[in-house]
């Protein structure tokens, strides 16, 4: 019962969450958790981690046991006289094999560590991907909310238009107003529905592409909350959170994951070259026989042959590299140039970040500047429309210039809320860049790594 009742309380609120209102926020929390790159990214991850597994075991001997049996018809050699014999005979062998790498010239050292960074360059990768979707789901996230927007606007502008179309048609038939006014004004009311049409179908694809983003289940409804977004001037503006000194930087997912494939390539290309050196290795094993002569009652029994035929040995292996067709050469020159190109990405990494995150910066500032220059064009615009349509209704004025003074106050709400929303977005990038986790209230670990010298 117990159980029963987490299950239908976890499915209430799964229904609940479903049905209600999305803020931007979980949304990013969802597609993180359900994003299928995000998934490889994991598995990948659990990959790394599994190699590392097997660095540590070849530290360890490895240890193998084999059973042969044989039937020999025939000529063959008998175990006992070691002669040529003509009867059939059954064979059966038993061995114990361990065996210990001593030196291999460091090679499990580097692999290890190799092995190590790739499990931290895997987190990262993580981090990254989780990061990116985390963006990709607020773009399409603030596409949903600006078409939604747009929606309202041609919403608004439709029932405008139905009433003036109304009292339009009162003046014609009072004499205040021709018939081509009234077939303006009804152009005006068909503009509008296509335009609102038009809205609606650019607001179901930003929908659907907000739910490819998310991994988000097609057919359920999917309500965004567009009221978290600021429809007003920022209350703020933080100078301290301007572009990321190299610090912060460091702290960013996609030079770490840079920065650790520099260690990868710095251990492999020392494990590159541990081939130059010999190698010594520990062998220890042990090892019996069973032999019977078919069709025969005589011979020692199983148990005396396993016991008598017993034979034990150690020995020691050391191999040395003299000449592999230049194999090694080629493996130890292609590991540095490997390393080399994985140094080279780092630093450009670092200054494509730099160069990003001062973009962002600079963006939000100038969409906190156009910001408040639109909340004002709004307003005259707006005053301009209602006297427009003032002076139309009292013949002072066409429906030109109504048309005209409308479509500039539309244009201008449209580009202030795009404003409004590219602040938001601009303001989130800045946060991103300082090495904040977004898509949740975690902060990344502050420490400065630097890049590994050779």
């Amino acid at each position: 019962m117990k159980q029963a009742l987490i299950i239908f309380l976890g499915f209430a609120v799964g229904q609940s969450m479903a049905q209600g209102e999305w803020t931007m926020q979980q949304c990013m929390q969802y597609a993180v958790e359900h994003n299928h790159e995000v998934k490889r990214a994991a598995l990948e991850l659990d990959n790394y981690k599994a190699t590392k597994t097997g660095s540590i075991g070849r530290f360890l001997p490895s240890v193998d046991a084999s059973i042969g049996a044989q039937y020999n018809f025939g000529r063959a050699i008998d175990p006992e006289t070691n002669g040529y014999t003509d009867v059939s005979t059954f064979y059966n062998g038993y061995s114990l094999y361990a065996s210990l790498p001593v030196f291999d010239g460091f090679s499990r050292i580097h692999a290890l560590k190799a092995a190590g960074a790739s499990v931290l360059m895997g987190r990262q990768a993580l981090r990254q991907k989780q990061d990116q979707t985390a963006l990709n789901v607020m773009q399409a996230y603030t596409n949903v909310v600006y078409y939604e927007g747009l929606v309202k606007m041609a919403d608004e502008k439709v029932q405008e238009t139905e009433l003036l179309l109304k009292q339009i048609r009162l003046l014609e038939e009072v004499g205040r107003k021709s018939a081509a006014d009234v077939a303006q004004v009804e152009s005006q009311k068909a503009e509008a529905d296509y335009e609102l049409t038009r809205q609606q179908n650019r607001y179901a694809s930003a929908m659907l592409e907000l739910k490819k983003t998310m991994a988000f289940p097609m057919s359920d409804e999917l309500r965004v909350k567009s009221e978290e977004c600021p429809f007003g001037l920022p209350s703020y503006h933080d100078e301290r959170m301007a572009a990321a000194n190299s610090s912060l930087l460091a702290l960013h997912s996609s030079l770490q994951v840079a920065r650790y494939q520099v260690q990868v390539s710095k251990h492999e290309w020392r494990q590159a070259r541990a081939a130059l050196l010999p190698a010594l290795s520990l062998s220890a094993g042990l090892n019996t026989t069973y032999y019977h002569t078919l069709h025969s009652t005589g011979g020692a029994s199983f148990g005396n042959q396993f016991k008598n035929n017993m034979g034990e040995y150690v020995g020691a292996t050391l191999s040395i590299p003299l000449f592999n067709r230049l194999q090694t050469v080629t493996n130890i020159r292609k590991a540095k140039n490997n390393y080399r190109i994985a140094q080279e990405t780092y630093m450009q990494k670092q200054i494509e970040l730099e160069k990003l995150s001062r973009e962002a910066w600079q963006d939000w500032q100038g969409y906190l500047k156009q910001t408040v220059q639109m909340v004002e064009k709004v307003e005259a615009d707006s005053i301009a429309y209602q006297l427009t349509k003032r002076q139309f209704e009292e013949g002072l004025s066409t429906a030109i210039d109504l048309r005209t003074t409308s479509a500039q106050l539309l244009n201008s709400k449209a580009t202030l809320l795009q404003c409004q929303l590219m602040t938001m977005v601009k303001e989130q990038l800045v946060r991103y860049y300082r090495g904040e986790t977004i898509w949740s209230s975690e902060r990344r670990a502050e420490f400065t790594p630097a890049i590994p010298s050779d």
